[in-house]
């Protein structure tokens, strides 16, 4: 599965992610060269270059797209701060979710104690 990681989750969670068990190719924006790039033309990019999930930490992507218009499924990570310590928490989570079919448009993963 190729996964892009937005600019707002700590770059250390994409050596995570080439951790689990199932191999994904996972990019950072940065590593596109799509630093700034706003959310709807990040997804037609995302589209043209054949990723299959965006992972983000944006709360507001779903009220700000139309995910009719783009068939692809984003990744949510909820938590009480966004630091690289309360997002590892929710590792196990992504990664079990990343073995099933997605569904087009918003799946989120709550932190527990929030």
């Amino acid at each position: 599965m190729k996964l892009l990681l937005d600019e707002n989750i700590p770059i250390k969670l994409k050596r995570d992610i080439l951790n689990f068990k199932a191999q994904h190719e996972v990019y950072t924006v940065a590593d596109q060269e799509w630093k700034g790039t706003k959310n709807g033309e990040l997804l037609k990019l995302m589209l043209n270059e054949k990723f299959d999930v965006l992972i983000t930490a944006d709360k507001n992507i779903g009220h700000q797209q139309n995910f009719e218009n783009y068939q692809l499924p984003v990744i949510i990570l909820h938590t009480f701060k966004l630091t690289y310590a309360h997002l590892k928490i929710l590792m196990s989570q992504l990664e079990m979710l990343l073995q099933t079919e997605l569904p087009s448009g918003i799946t989120i993963i709550r932190e527990s104690q929030f």
